[in-house]
């Protein structure tokens, strides 16, 4: 009777779910995170699917909780800029290096946001949304735009898509890098409207030239004002005519039109299709893309209402879909200072890291953003990626920018700091084992199974020192997996 009841005492009450498990838990953090630590796992593991992925979305910020940099608070109107052309060389290099520095203030204040962060989710959407609403650095020429972008972006991560688009529309970062700032009613510039229909919402193939042409007439007179670098609409530069967008007609404005092409259901499935390659993987499934698009539709566009049914599908658990999704350098960089408590007081170096393996935060390539997938391994960067992971456990020097660098001039190779890498870029071994309790093999299992999404290619030689054995993991190729 006594055996009984333990048994009857250890199984789930009824109404109670058990815990998803540590895997569960680590392949839910890593996708929506950076990298997740061994503490932060071992809590989610208790918690089922649902209730997990609500705790992540509940924790969403709408402001980042680290301060702007000063540089990045003082725009520099366009007279300056004008007057710069009568001056003389050396204040033009002098400014030039001015603007370079305040960019990689502003890289650097974001790295630390991602790093410092409590819910990794809100900025992993808020790089989502920078990758999807590209604009970029080299031709909006003003961090502080760039900046309030940023916020913006941040504010609605998981906020209401439409209105994230409709504020996008006339974010004047994005008036400047898709040249709505020069579109007016003598002249329209079909720029911004292009892009808001095969990037922003609908994809290719699902509108016509005219279409464009049509809504480029609506979005007439957005601009800014060129002292404050504020939103400005000019009425005398607005297009008021008749236009017919994807089959519907009237008097629109650019408003009108972002309207219609929301009403379009290729929208919600667009959009969908990119959020699952982002956090399932890279071959999309026709049938649960359509499912989720709905959810999105009848949600009225709540981002958050997507992400749940996305995170607590069986597709995103699905052992097809694990370690499936190549690191971003972001993600390979933030997340590797995370995963081993490393917190560097100037994160300058990790901006440049990061952009030498490919992805320049606030630079994108182009206005297609960056591919991703396996456009971010190749050669080159694979080479990169290990040496930079190897400099961070051997204590190397790690590299700094040159303004050509910076600027994105010249195609040069980043210079290395002159001096050897500070203190506080060091991975404390003997503080991070500590954790695990257990030692010899039993350690080193629970190592292994929280730094990588699955078994190594090659296992660590059972006789090589904690150090060795971690580096032996870092460096293995499952490690650029998530």
């Amino acid at each position: 009777m006594r055996a009984l009841l333990i048994i009857l005492f250890l199984l789930p009450m009824p109404g109670f779910a058990a815990g998803m498990g540590y895997d569960d838990a680590r392949h839910l953090l890593s996708r929506t995170g950076f990298a997740p630590t061994e503490s932060e796992i071992q809590e989610y593991a208790t918690l089922t699917r649902a209730a997990a992925v609500d705790r992540l979305l509940a924790g969403v910020h709408t402001e980042a909780r680290t301060p702007l940099p000063e540089s990045a608070l003082e725009f520099v109107p366009r007279e300056r800029l004008r007057k710069l052309k009568n001056a003389s060389e050396e204040q033009r290099k002098a400014f030039l290096r001015e603007q370079i520095e305040k960019s990689l203030e502003l890289r650097a204040w974001w790295y630390r946001e991602m790093l410092e962060t409590d819910s990794p989710l809100t900025e992993k959407m808020t790089l989502f949304w920078h990758n999807h609403f590209v604009s970029s650095q080299q031709k909006v020429k003003s961090p502080v735009l760039m900046a309030r972008q940023n916020q913006l972006l941040r504010r609605h991560a998981l906020g209401n898509f439409g209105e994230l688009l409709h504020a996008v529309a006339k974010d004047p970062a994005m008036v400047v890098y898709l040249d709505n700032v020069s579109n007016k009613k003598s002249s329209p510039n079909e720029n911004f409207a292009r892009e808001v229909m095969e990037l922003f919402t609908l994809g290719e193939g699902q509108y016509s030239e005219q279409d464009i042409k049509e809504a480029a007439r609506a979005f007439t007179g957005w601009s800014l004002d060129r002292k404050t670098g504020e939103y400005r609409f000019y009425r005398m530069l607005h297009d008021s005519g008749e236009k017919t967008v994807l089959g519907r007609r009237g008097k629109f404005n650019g408003d009108d039109v972002l309207d219609v092409l929301l009403a379009q259901p290729a929208t919600a499935e667009f959009v969908t299709g990119k959020l699952w390659r982002e956090f399932i993987s890279p071959d999309a499934d026709a049938t649960e893309v359509k499912r989720l698009a709905s959810v999105f539709r009848d949600s009225r566009y709540n981002t958050r209402a997507l992400m749940r049914a996305l995170l607590t599908s069986e597709s995103f658990f699905a052992p097809q879909n694990r370690a499936v999704l190549i690191k971003s350098p972001v993600e390979l960089v933030v997340g590797t200072l995370r995963l081993f408590e490393i917190h560097p007081a100037d994160l300058r170096p990790v901006a440049l890291a990061a952009r030498n393996l490919g992805q320049d935060v606030f630079g994108p390539p182009n206005v297609k953003g960056w591919p991703g997938g396996e456009a971010w391994i190749n050669s080159a960067t694979l080479l990169g990626r290990r040496q930079l992971l190897a400099r961070l456990f051997r204590a190397e020097e790690m590299p700094v920018a040159s303004d050509d660098d910076m600027a994105g001039r010249g195609g040069k190779r980043p210079q290395r700091m002159a001096m050897r890498m500070q203190p506080d870029y060091l991975f404390n071994g003997p503080h991070w084992f500590s954790q695990f309790g257990a030692k010899g093999s039993a350690a080193r299992q629970q190592v292994t199974r929280l730094v990588l999404a699955t078994a190594p290619q090659e296992t660590p030689p059972a006789s090589s020192d904690n150090l060795s054995f971690l580096s032996a993991l870092v460096l293995d190729p499952v490690y650029q997996l998530k």
